[in-house]
Formats: C-alpha cells, sequence, structure tokens
C-alpha cells in the first residue's frame, strides 16, 4: 500500500506544474474540526503535522492525512497557532492567566507560564527566539473585566514573566496581528492601533492611527512595517515611525493584506491587479491583470514554493486557491473544491505540498 501511494504522489507531482491549465487532484482531502475566522495563523504545519484551529485541536500527518495526535481542549476560536523554537503556543480558555506550549510532533505539553489569577484568557500574539508576547484581559478583585488590557513578555526557556505593561484605554485585546523584528514587536488591534514596542522593556516606542480600510494585516521586512490602508501601501521604520515609502493605487483600488516572501512583496487590490514591489523601496518589479482578465478572485495570503506563488483567496465561485508564475503573475490554474461554504481559504507549505483549508475541508495538494 505504501508503494501505491507514493507512486500516486509521484504521478500528482508530475502533473503538478499547470502546464496544461488544470489543478492537480488532491493527494488526500479529509474533513477536519477547524473553527476559523480567515485568520493566516490558523492553518500551520510544523514536524510533518498540519494543524487547523479547532476543537478538538486534530494534527494531520503531512503525507497521508492521517490523525497524529489530538487535543480534546482545542484551540480557543480566533486566537493564532503561533509556532516558536518547535513549540506550539496556544491561547488559554482558562480564568487563571496559563499559557501552554507544545511539542508539534507529538501534541506533549513542555512549557507553562502563568500570569497570574488576575487576568483572564492570555492569547499569544508573536513569538521570537527567546520569548513569547502575550495580551490578556484584566479582572477587578470582584472578578469583573476591566476596561483595559495586559501586554506582556514570557521567557520562552523558564516562563518568567520579562515585562508586562498596561495598554491605553480604548484598545483591545481581541483582533491583534503582531509580528516581532529584532527589538520591535509590532501590533494592531480592531481600533486601528499600529503600535511600535521595544521587546527588551515592553516600553512603548510609537504608536499611530490607521486607517478604516486596515483590518489589521500588515508585512514586516527588514527595520520596515509595511500596512495597506486603503489605496495607499505605506511602509514605516520600525524604530521612529517615520514614513519611508508610500505606493497609490486609484481611488477605488483598495489594497488587500500584502506578504513579503524572499525579499518580494506581493499584494493585490480590489482592482484584481496583482503586483511584486521590492519592499525596502516600494518599486514596483511587475504588475499584472491576469486575474481581472481571466475574471478571477484576488488572493488574501500568499505562500511560494521555487518559482510558484499559490494564493488563497476570500470565499468565492471565482476564488480558491489562486497558482501564478512568482516572476511575471500570470496564472498557472486554480482549484477550487466546489462545496460553497462561506469560510475564506487558508494556506501553507513544508516544501513538497500545499495545504488549503476551506471550511472544515482540508486539501493536501503536490506542488
Amino acid at each position: 500500500m505504501a508503494e501505491r501511494n507514493s507512486t500516486s504522489e509521484q504521478e500528482a507531482r508530475r502533473h503538478a506544474t499547470g502546464g496544461d491549465g488544470k489543478a492537480p487532484k488532491p493527494l488526500w482531502t479529509k474533513t477536519t474540526s477547524a473553527e476559523t475566522y480567515g485568520d493566516n495563523d490558523e492553518l500551520v504545519v510544523a514536524a510533518g503535522v498540519v494543524l487547523a484551529s479547532g476543537s478538538p485541536l486534530a494534527a494531520l500527518d503531512a503525507a497521508t492525512g492521517k490523525r497524529k495526535w489530538s487535543l480534546p481542549s482545542g484551540a480557543v476560536p480566533g486566537a493564532p497557532l503561533l509556532l516558536g523554537k518547535d513549540t506550539l503556543y496556544l491561547a488559554s480558555s482558562r480564568y487563571d492567566g496559563t499559557v501552554t506550549g507544545y511539542d508539534p510532533a507529538s501534541g506533549k505539553e513542555t512549557w507553562r507560564s502563568r500570569l497570574g489569577a488576575g487576568y483572564r484568557q492570555p492569547r499569544p500574539v508573536a513569538v521570537d527566539d527567546t520569548q513569547v508576547y502575550v495580551i490578556a484581559e484584566i479582572l477587578e478583585d470582584d472578578g469583573r473585566p476591566r476596561q483595559t488590557n495586559v501586554i506582556a513578555a514570557l521567557d520562552s526557556g523558564t516562563g518568567k514573566i520579562a515585562w508586562k505593561e498596561q495598554r491605553d484605554l480604548g484598545t483591545m485585546q481581541n483582533g491583534i496581528h503582531a509580528a516581532v523584528r529584532g527589538r520591535h514587536l509590532v501590533y494592531t488591534d480592531f481600533r486601528k492601533n499600529l503600535t511600535v514596542r521595544d521587546t527588551a522593556t515592553g516600553g512603548q516606542v510609537w504608536t499611530r492611527k490607521t486607517t478604516k480600510t486596515n483590518y489589521g494585516f500588515f508585512a514586516v521586512h527588514e527595520d520596515l512595517v509595511i500596512v495597506p490602508q486603503g489605496n495607499l501601501l505605506q511602509a514605516f521604520d520600525l524604530a521612529d515611525g517615520t514614513e519611508k515609502w508610500t505606493l497609490k493605487s486609484p481611488q477605488f483600488a483598495l489594497f488587500e493584506e500584502p506578504a513579503v516572501l524572499e525579499d518580494v512583496l506581493y499584494v493585490s487590490d480590489s482592482a484584481r491587479k496583482v503586483r511584486a514591489v521590492e519592499p525596502r523601496t516600494g518599486k514596483v518589479l511587475w504588475q499584472s491583470t491576469a486575474l481581472a482578465d481571466a475574471g478571477l478572485q484576488v488572493p488574501r495570503q500568499y505562500v511560494k514554493v521555487g518559482d510558484t506563488l499559490f494564493g488563497a483567496t476570500d470565499p468565492d465561485v471565482k476564488g480558491g486557491i489562486i497558482v501564478m508564475d512568482a516572476k511575471t503573475g500570470d496564472v498557472r490554474w486554480t482549484f477550487n473544491d466546489g462545496s460553497g461554504d462561506h469560510h475564506a481559504w487558508l494556506v501553507v507549505t513544508d516544501g513538497e505540498r500545499l495545504f488549503a483549508l476551506h471550511g472544515t475541508a482540508l486539501h493536501a495538494l503536490p506542488v
């Protein structure tokens, strides 16, 4: 059986280049317990397994789709699955301030930290080589939630609290998108705040308001944070918030979320134009109207393998997985399971396979 499966996968890979414009057949498809909100970090692959946020949280073998382990308590809906230093960090549903890390290969608990009983449901939002960054709701003495929340750094070795800072009134603990670059922790929230903190001290370096059309998605490259704001794509210096470059699209062509892959920034807009951009300068390397010409939906998430760019779209009959030439933006093939599910598509890759989640259906495609 193993030999037949290997032969079948090899055959699928031979047809995965899209030379005939047709999508390859999935290597496998499984129904999962996924409960996602469309955030990119709700689907991850590591240590030979792929995981989709849900309850129970199930790890599927990347090669076969068979379940390797599961956590009955599952993942908190809307919270990210964070990977760092061979550890999977999960948000806690407990009211005791506990944060837990697991071995992604086995599902065994390998790390634990605790903010304390005065904090509710801490959510890891970012991780680097030494710390895990969490945001939690602050409780009053009588157990009622306070109108502010806390951001903290936890030592990824010992679990001890490195620093803890109360955020400003009017901020929210939900809707956080975050990334770490050196000494800078950068994050956004649903209140349209873009904030940078010092990872060593927790001190706020700078903050600014973003526009109504930015829903939290951004990209970080070297010393820049790159943020879509309506028909503007703007790059700010992480150190002081100064604007470094701006890319403008037509007035009603709103930028979607950007991604920097192998030193190239890829971004699309609502007019269905895809651009490849030099992230240091904002110079457009190429732009393509291939999606608009074919009547296809634009991607909101990207992964790359070799010279192939894979994009995942919002739910749409003309969406799904869009596969493009990374050097030109030309469309090679598209994949849609035809389910009509109202959830956005999510993608990750281990370099050998593409994993595409649509609702509760997880497909493994050859790359």
